[in-house]
């Protein structure tokens, strides 16, 4: 398949790269080119989302369009617009974080999206998903296009440098300890990179696909006790430990990257994506292990 990806050079963008060009997909990369993807046999155009020349070098016609990095209202409307060529399919890498918060459900595809106002970078990133969701499925419905939309749990896996198991794994590494928040009671959901890349190849040009949203995470529902532990069955060493609550790590400027209480906890299901799409998630403690030694040779 021919395809255009926007964004696709950090993690899970990279990871989708590389598998699409494994199974010799014709890709081309739409990015600011902080990281060049012209390693993976791909095609880079260096230019910004938001401006109309950067589209105008995409002269071809699409099979799909795998859009990583819309994150304001106006994006996917944008690319649509001013895109010279056909596509076939639109793609939308969305967030489980869209649904409303607070209700204790455990949410389906179906569940009402958020509405409200939250502060700080947060707020703006969940209500600037939901209001592309919308505006995905209005500007498809208007052209014709089938779209899709993925919603992922939280990523996890190598070539993840966000400040999460990337900064528990260097400190597992280099100081040969973890810490032990003692009164964390919030739960969280994960899915390994991998298996969210290959959940966007097995939606493209599928029609059970077209005009669906799919979660995306693993069976297990995780706290901080069962994350730690996945990392310390994963090493290749012994690791102490450092008993602290949350006060006292927020104190020490200890990362608190996941959902650290009870009241944070927002749970889905990924029924849809197994029924529909026959996805298999990778296990907890498999996942960890894979990302443990990706990581583990770049610390000293």
């Amino acid at each position: 398949m021919k395809l255009l990806v926007i964004g696709g050079s950090y993690f899970y963008g990279r990871v989708f790269v590389m598998l699409a060009a494994a199974e010799k997909h014709d890709i081309t990369v739409v990015n600011r080119g902080t990281y060049s993807m012209e390693e993976f046999g791909v095609r880079q155009i260096r230019g910004d989302r938001r401006q109309s020349r950067t589209f105008e070098l995409c002269m071809e016609d699409y099979d799909a369009v795998i859009d990583f990095c819309a994150y304001n209202p106006g994006d996917a409307a944008f690319v649509l617009e001013h895109l010279p060529g056909r596509i076939k399919q639109y793609l939308l890498i969305s967030t489980v974080d869209v649904y409303r918060r607070g209700t204790g459900a455990v949410k389906d595809e179906d569940f009402p999206l958020e509405t409200r106002s939250f502060p700080g970078e947060a707020g703006a990133y969940i209500l600037g998903k939901a209001a592309l969701e919308e505006e995905l499925r209005r500007e498809c419905r208007r052209r014709e296009i089938p779209f899709t939309i993925l919603r992922p749990a939280i990523l996890y896996g190598p070539y993840n440098y966000a400040p999460r198991e990337y900064l528990f794994i260097r400190m597992a590494v280099q100081d040969r300890v973890l810490p032990g928040y003692t009164d964390a009671d919030g739960r969280f959901q994960l899915v390994y990179v991998k298996d969210a890349a290959r959940a966007a190849l097995l939606c493209l040009l599928e029609e059970k696909a077209y005009g669906q949203a799919f979660n995306l995470c693993q069976e297990e529902i995780i706290d901080y006790k069962l994350f730690f532990q996945g990392i310390r069955q994963a090493a290749d060493m012994e690791l102490g430990q450092i008993a602290m609550t949350l006060a006292q790590a927020q104190a020490a400027e200890y990362p608190i990257p996941f959902p650290a209480a009870a009241e944070e906890t927002e749970l889905v299901s990924n029924r849809k994506s197994r029924e529909v799409l026959g996805m298999e998630y990778t296990a907890f403690g498999e996942g960890m292990g894979r990302t443990w030694r990706a990581f583990r040779n770049m610390f000293p």
